[in-house]
């Protein structure tokens, strides 16, 4: 980590670097004390730009170019924090547009990227801020200059600065976009060692006890580190990479598959830096080993729930391959090589799944650990807002208002506040038909000839309405009982689960996950952003007990209710998958018992329907996805999901291509269409029942053979107080021979 930030600050064109590492691995400390090592800048007294006095923008009035002077100054550089919550106005700067448009002056409100020219811009937890303020902060890095455009009106400055972002992976991961932007990365372990821990604390201590006496004990270290680093900065144009160096760096890339060619670029560049630093003008093969563990560790292809893991034994092996040749050697083809690392391992290939966990000793006897069942591409899950309330712009999955200034423009509005993304055409349109008053209150002649075009007032000016995409909270609430391992259900549950959690990885949800089992819920994980951790929990999540239902939908509420209580601008989407054959009361630590279920009553059942329908009231959007699969089904979940208001999905509905084939039975297989002499409305137009006879009947009643479909006939019925629904299908068909 201190060596990324070192080559950082040697070289600025690397471009950043990213610190992953769990909480209390002193990532923000590294980059604290990073400033303290640099040289100090010069720069203009007052200048939020931080202007070389040699090298004025003009764009205030400190560094106005002609016959203007201020004084120039001499300062420690600066360390700019940009908080999680941040808007893009405050990030990259934003216009006066009431005063543009009245006055026709450009008046310019730097933002953060201003400050932190010439300077460390850090962000903390960047994996939790805005995809779209991820990428403007990269664009700024990447082209070493920040561009504003607000209605046509555009002001540019330089922004020159080492980029630091730190983040948990446990808190969720950046999209491989963005990870590739970054120059850099490095992997933080927590594991200390006694000897390191107890000179950690002693270093804290007796900085608490006396800060001046400890900065002065380490003055001399850090000026020398200071002058290393100057001598760096001189030594790196000098700094010779050979082409044999260069043919390593491509070698290398390809044979990790890096997508794109940042990964080379970045490796030749920190190679060179880690030369100078080390006080040469060549490069090493050791120099290209230190630059591919850091420059490749987040562009490997990696699967979803894969975490970044950089193998090194293919590294080592061409290190090694390099240094052994001679150093004259003519350039050989690559099949030669080819045939040689033929048995090697693909550093790219994922690593093989984990078997289930042994079941801890104090388990139960009914506790079963199952695999998870292989994903499927699911059907979408929508979630509508209940309110028209502005949200951040972070996900794909629902659409609402947007909480900044990026989004389809769709309406306007007076603002709240100070106008940050004028409506233009809504401006012109409310201040036109009072033009003619406005200029025959001007006045004198001279007043009129001096006025604007155009008369504006503040309560003229309107700011856009944006419609933008955002992330949910989706919480799966999942009934871990012995039911579930019956036919070995809880198989396809989990494939099913995982498939959704694929699902929510792709639009930037976040996700939590409550089990129910036995006579109480518990929330596995509480909501995250880390979809990878919510995979593996999934996987060590036990199966036995009863069915407490109403007390994993108790629980869902809860968490629901504590989410909100945090940001009122969550969207949660509720997904329980269970059989609704729930027979734990609340108030009972066990199963139902007869007075339960004296009269043709069945209190756990009852508590379930009334847990789902305060969760309607909650406005809670919800999905019930019905994993009962025997041939005779109860259909307990349907009246479940009916008081709560949610859709109800059977499990092997869920997956997108039956929609497809409900769809395809409609259509007609010849230029007749195919009727549907009758149909159930409180059922789909074939359950599953009518979808295996018709796969089956379909290729023997297809033009290949001869027949044509004519009429598929789909009967429901039902029978006995339990209401089993059955099915007959009936096709006819046609010999068109």
């Amino acid at each position: 980590m201190k060596r990324a930030l070192i080559l950082n600050a040697i070289n600025t064109r690397i471009g950043g670097v990213l610190i992953r590492g769990k909480k209390g691995t002193a990532k923000s400390t590294a980059v604290r004390s990073l400033a303290a090592l640099l040289p100090e800048v010069s720069v203009l007294r007052g200048c939020p730009y931080s202007c070389l006095p040699e090298n004025r923008q003009g764009l205030c009035q400190f560094c106005l170019p002609a016959g203007e002077t201020a004084p120039a100054v001499t300062r420690q550089v600066r360390i700019v924090d940009l908080p999680v919550g941040a808007t893009e106005d405050r990030l990259v700067g934003s216009l006066d547009i009431e005063q543009a448009i009245k006055t026709g002056s450009r008046s310019f409100e730097p933002g953060l990227i201003a400050s932190t020219h010439r300077g460390i811009l850090y962000v903390d937890e960047v994996n939790l801020l805005n995809d779209h303020l991820v990428d403007v902060l990269l664009d700024a890095a990447a082209m070493g200059r920040n561009y504003v455009e607000r209605e046509g009106i555009s002001v540019s400055h330089a922004a020159q600065f080492i980029l630091v972002g730190t983040m948990n992976p446990e808190e969720g991961d950046l999209r491989p976009q963005l990870l590739d932007r970054f120059g850099l990365a490095v992997e933080v372990d927590s594991a200390f060692t006694p000897e390191e821990r107890r000179e950690v604390v002693k270093r804290r201590i007796a900085y608490e006890d006396d800060p001046f006496g400890f900065m002065d004990k380490w003055q001399d270290s850090e000026a020398e580190e200071r002058e290393r680093i100057l001598h760096s900065q001189e030594l790196l144009g000098k700094v010779h990479v050979s082409d044999d160096i260069l043919e390593l760096i491509t070698d290398i890339c390809a044979e990790y598959q890096v997508d794109g060619l940042r990964a080379d670029i970045v490796m030749y560049k920190t190679a060179g830096t880690i030369a100078a630093y080390e006080g040469r003008n060549h490069v090493l093969a050791d120099d290209v080993r230190e630059a591919a563990e850091m420059a490749l560790l987040h562009r490997q292809r990696r699967q979803p729930f894969q975490q970044p893991h950089l193998v090194t034994e293919q590294l080592d092996s061409m290190i090694d391959d390099f240094q052994n040749r001679p150093q004259n050697r003519e350039p050989q083809d690559q099949d030669q090589n080819q045939s040689e690392e033929q048995d090697d391992g693909d550093p790219d290939s994922p690593e093989p799944e984990e078997q289930p966990p042994t079941p801890p000793g104090d388990s139960g006897p009914q506790d079963q650990y199952y695999e998870v069942g292989n994903p499927f591409s699911v059907r979408s899950l929508q979630v509508k807002p209940p309110d028209h309330r502005a949200r951040p712009a972070g996900g794909r999955r629902a659409r609402t208002i947007s909480g900044s200034p990026s989004g389809r423009y769709v309406s306007a509005a007076t603002p709240q506040d100070k106008a940050s993304d004028l409506a233009l055409d809504a401006t012109l349109r409310t201040a036109a038909p009072h033009q003619v008053e406005r200029r025959s209150g001007l006045g004198s002649q001279a007043d009129t000839d001096n006025a604007p075009a155009f008369l504006i007032e503040p309560w003229d000016v309107r700011e856009k309405v944006r419609e933008t995409k955002t992330g949910s909270l989706i919480l799966f609430v999942v009934d871990a009982s012995g039911s579930m391992g019956a036919q070995r259900r809880m198989v396809a549950v989990k494939g099913a689960i995982l498939s959704l959690l694929l699902d929510a990885y792709q639009r930037r949800d976040r996700v939590g996950l409550i089990a129910f089992r036995g006579t109480s819920a518990q929330v596995l994980l509480p909501p995250t952003s880390s979809v990878d951790l919510a995979h593996t929990l999934l996987q060590e999540m036990p199966t036995g007990g009863r069915t407490p239902l109403s007390r994993g939908l108790m629980l869902a509420m809860e968490v629901i209710e504590a989410e909100k209580q945090k940001d009122r601008s969550v969207l949660p989407l509720l997904v329980v998958l269970s059989d609704g054959r729930a027979n734990v009361a609340m108030g009972s630590g066990g199963p139902s018992s007869a007075s339960d279920q004296a009269e043709g009553g069945n209190l756990p059942l009852a508590e379930a329907r009334a847990m789902a329908a305060a969760i309607k009231e909650q406005h809670i959007s919800a999905v019930v996805i019905d994993t009962e699969t025997d041939f005779l089904r109860l259909g307990l979940a349907e009246p479940v999901a009916e008081a709560m208001g949610a859709l109800c999905i059977k499990l092997e509905e869920l997956h997108s291509d039956a929609l497809a084939d409900t769809v395809r039975m409609q259509m007609p297989m010849s230029d007749k269409p195919t009727p549907v002499t009758r149909r159930d409305s409180g059922a789909p137009a074939a359950n599953k029942a009518a979808i295996e006879v018709f796969n089956w009947w379909l290729p023997r009643l297809g033009s290949n053979q001869g027949f044509q479909l004519q009429r598929l006939t789909c009967y429901h019925y039902t029978t006995g107080q339990r209401q089993y629904r059955k099915s007959i299908v009936i096709a006819v068909a046609r010999g068109v021979k």
